[in-house]
């Protein structure tokens, strides 16, 4: 099971840190990804961490945004944050193209002034 946390309403410029507790024992080996979602529009892919710890990131976010994990939890450290980084961001294991948000999932993050 996983389950998100961290977000909050932040200014233009600002730092998140999102947390994903993960539960399973076969955690270390998963694949691990970060996606967002914006009400209306399709869930899109953040950032990928691999189980040897290869990074991805989508393009708007290199240089801002680093993922990172440890025994059992996943991190997305969120910086110099923009306006159109605002959404639902959830973390998801295995194809993130299959994920489908459910109710109780994910942490919102609003950059506002």
């Amino acid at each position: 099971q996983l389950a998100e946390s961290g977000g909050d309403l932040v200014p233009p410029g600002g730092s998140l840190r999102l947390t994903c507790a993960a539960s399973g024992s076969m955690y270390a080996l998963w694949t691990m990804h970060w996606v967002r979602q914006v009400p209306g529009k399709e869930v899109e892919w953040v950032s990928t961490i691999y189980y040897d710890g290869d990074k991805r990131y989508r393009t708007d976010v290199k240089g801002r945004f680093t993922i990172s994990r440890d025994k059992d939890t996943l991190y997305l450290q969120m910086d110099a944050l923009k306006p159109e980084d605002t959404a639902m961001y959830y973390c998801t294991n295995g194809n993130w193209e299959a994920f489908r948000p459910t109710a109780g999932r994910g942490t919102q993050v609003t950059v506002s002034s």
